[in-house]
């Protein structure tokens, strides 16, 4: 699913380009790249400019990954197997930052934030709050650092974010939003906390444009064939600064792209 909008903004100078962003969960690198395609071959047939990814569940040297082209910027989980974020970018970033003051998951690898020269660009693996919403508090403390993480960076210039947000804000969001409510993803807490972070000042670009998109979704259960039924929930996202709503070129996600339990989502923006 794409569209297109006319740009304004940061566009009207003369070195402007397209930039394609991807965004994957890959639940566990290592276990992505014994599969065929494996992950370098799909990195490379999407020519991204800035590819992400999170729940990489590994540490440094457990992986030596070739990929020509590409500065490689990761962050690893304290905790062996565990979480983690990587991105893969064409150009090197001007300087990167792994921790965001939020003393419940720092340790945990969840971010990667780029600087570049008109924007910064932040992966986000966002802490699941459990079963019975066990660790609903440490989720919703790391929502609000998050989100001020990202105002303040916005102050400096305007950010692109994606990850697994481990949400599904709206029921349009989830096959099954009535049976699920008050589950992991989709309680009310949770939903309001994603709320709160786009009253900030950020955009949900895939929602600006397919606004009534119906089954839609980035992940599926391994279970009940869910995959198979499309019986998902929208959780991974790109959000962009309202400064930057008139540069979005396209919105997608990318159910054909197999290889873990998330599919890709990706982003074109005029910069």
């Amino acid at each position: 699913m794409s569209t297109s909008t006319p740009s304004t903004s940061l566009t009207n100078t003369t070195d402007s380009r397209e930039w394609r962003f991807v965004s994957w969960n890959v639940n566990g690198l290592r276990a992505v790249m014994k599969k065929d395609p494996a992950f370098d071959a799909i990195l490379g047939s999407m020519n991204a400019d800035v590819f992400a990814i999170q729940e990489t569940k590994l540490q440094e040297g457990q992986i030596d990954l070739e990929l020509p082209g590409y500065t490689q910027t990761w962050n690893y989980a304290q905790r062996k197997g565990y979480s983690g974020t990587a991105v893969f970018s064409k150009e090197a970033p001007l300087q990167v930052i792994r921790t965001i003051g939020a003393k419940q998951a720092d340790d945990e690898g969840r971010v990667c934030a780029l600087e570049f020269d008109k924007f910064w660009f932040v992966d986000v693996y966002t802490p699941n709050s459990q079963n019975e919403l066990k660790r609903l508090d440490v989720r919703l403390a790391w929502d609000e650092a998050y989100r001020n993480f990202l105002a303040q960076l916005a102050q400096d210039k305007p950010v692109v974010t994606c990850g697994d947000y481990n949400v599904a804000h709206q029921e349009i969001d989830l096959k099954n939003p009535a049976t699920n409510h008050m589950n992991p993803g989709f309680s009310d807490e949770e939903r309001e906390s994603f709320t709160k972070l786009l009253d900030a000042g950020f955009v949900d670009s895939f929602r600006h444009c397919h606004p009534d998109a119906i089954d839609a979704y980035s992940w599926w259960s391994y279970r009940m064939r869910a995959r198979e039924r499309n019986v998902g929930w929208r959780i991974d996202y790109f959000l962009v600064s309202g400064s930057l709503t008139p540069n979005i070129t396209s919105a997608s996600i990318l159910p054909e792209v197999f290889g873990s339990d998330h599919c890709p989502v990706e982003l074109t923006l005029d910069l």
